[in-house]
């Protein structure tokens, strides 16, 4: 099953247009053409060629940005469409599918049937599709490719030998040389001796030719389904009481994560799912802050939302899945022992609290790439981001930083008394100042006025604040306060 226009016509399902219409993707410092519809190709536009020249030959022509990962994942969900006319069903590079229909031909009424049930709904969901039926796998190829139909069985040099050299899936500079030689149909290289041929372009041309009749094997390997972490419980008796619902959670988490440290994987995101005896549930769901997969730290995470769990005339089924999982490799316990443990306790207080006023509520900062104070940090939620080391700056900073707070004061030096939210300050000791200049390039009105000298003040009553003094304009302002 080859989809020629796979990309284009996953595009235009949403927003289908008769007008010519192409992908876009950047490749050697311009935009080129990586996939049209066919209003597109018979105007002669081809993928590789620049977006300029595209244009030139037809100004009406419609783009959009290609996105290869989204075709991948597209190419993935036909592969599992495809599983419904046999279980052996494998990709076959960016835009094509290969299936293994030995003796599942007759459940759909015969192998023509069959082709026509997968043109009728490709053509039903929008897909340009172009099917070849084979003895081999590089037969189906060839035929997919350049001819469209279904080889007699045992007939294949009979069916290929009019096909170009191309079809047997050879690389561009190996064809051309194949070319220069005379040598283009598949006749006339299968006519060839083959110890010149190998002797000129090495195997892969006889190898290629002897896969398509059926002298070398090309199985086809399905691709594997991911891993699926998800349990179930059934009671013989239905269960009310907290403790033997958190028993059953414990039994299916011991397994559960047992399946996660043989793949080198975490948890990232749980679901509990309580069924009823009356038919209904309730699912329990925890968000963890950092991978996991050691039962006794994610169990007592249950325990709040369990213990709020209706459960009404008995729970007679547990199910515990994994929704989301990363990445979490086995790692040596050896040497700072102390900061992994104090990391993981960190976690878990994080998720603990995430349970009850949501992950992306729980914010650390995070140090930035400025000398602007207001623009020396940024927020991002603890669960999804890690504590950096080596927060730099030239001079020491305040640990509560506000918006600026104009006091009545004059000259640039610091004034020997003010007065501060309804305080009267004697200043002690003054240390600076420390010149810092806006940053030009960014749209921030309150530090595209002129610089600011900044001091560190220690008054008398004991405050230690950091003011600033503006000299374009002049006047004081305080913006931050020391421990």
């Amino acid at each position: 099953m080859w989809f020629p226009r796979l990309a284009s016509d996953r595009a235009l399902r949403a927003r289908p247009v008769e007008a010519p219409f192409a992908l876009t993707l950047r490749h050697a410092s311009a935009e080129r053409l990586s996939c049209r519809n066919a209003a597109a190709a018979a105007l002669g536009l081809d993928p590789g060629m620049t977006l300029a020249d595209a244009r030139a030959l037809c100004p009406d022509l419609l783009t959009a940005p290609a996105d290869p990962p989204g075709d991948a994942r597209f190419l993935g969900v036909l592969r599992r469409w495809a599983t419904r006319y046999c279980p052996w069903v494998g990709t076959d590079g960016a835009d094509g599918l290969v299936l293994d229909v030995t003796g599942a031909a007759h459940l759909h009424g015969g192998e023509t049937a069959m082709l026509a049930d997968m043109r009728a709904r490709t053509a039903r969901a929008g897909l340009t599709l172009r099917l070849g039926l084979g003895d081999t796998r590089g037969a189906a190829w060839a035929l997919a490719h350049h001819g469209e139909g279904a080889a007699p069985p045992g007939d294949g040099l009979a069916t290929l030998g009019p096909l170009p050299v191309e079809a047997l899936r050879l690389a561009p500079q190996t064809v051309t040389g194949l070319q220069r030689l005379g040598l283009r149909r598949v006749a006339d290289l299968a006519a060839t001796p083959r110890a010149p041929l190998t002797r000129r372009f090495g195997p892969e041309p006889l190898a290629r030719l002897d896969q398509a009749l059926g002298r070398l094997p090309e199985p086809v390997a399905p691709e594997p389904d991911p891993p699926h972490y998800g349990l179930r419980l059934s009671l013989p008796e239905p269960i009310g009481r907290t403790e033997d619902v958190m028993a059953g959670a414990a039994r299916l988490l011991a397994t559960l994560c047992d399946k996660l440290h043989r793949d080198e994987a975490g948890a990232r995101r749980l679901e509990l799912t309580l069924r009823r005896a009356d038919g209904g549930s309730q699912s329990i769901e925890l968000r963890l802050a950092s991978p996991m997969r050691d039962p006794h730290r994610i169990l007592p995470l249950f325990a709040r939302g369990v213990e709020a769990a209706e459960a009404g005339f008995g729970i007679d089924l547990l199910r515990l899945e994994a929704t989301q999982v990363e990445d979490l490799p086995v790692q040596q316990l050896g040497g700072p022992v102390p900061a992994g443990r104090s990391a993981a306790a960190l976690d878990d207080l994080i998720t603990r609290i995430g349970t009850r006023i949501g992950l992306e509520n729980v914010l650390r900062l995070l140090p930035a790439d400025s000398h602007i104070p207001e623009r020396a940090f940024s927020r991002a939620p603890a669960a999804y981001s890690r504590a950096e080391t080596g927060w730099a700056a030239p001079r020491p900073r305040p640990l509560r930083l506000f918006p600026p707070e104009p006091i009545a004061a004059s000259g640039s030096q610091p004034p020997a008394r003010f007065r501060w939210r309804a305080m009267t300050l004697d200043t002690l000791r003054a240390t600076g100042p420390e010149r810092i200049a806006p940053e030009w390039w960014l749209p921030d009105e309150t530090w595209r006025r002129g610089l600011r000298d900044y001091w560190r003040v220690e008054t008398r009553q004991g405050r230690r604040l950091w003011l600033f003094h503006t000299p374009q304009q002049p006047g004081w302002f305080v913006q931050g306060e020391f421990a």
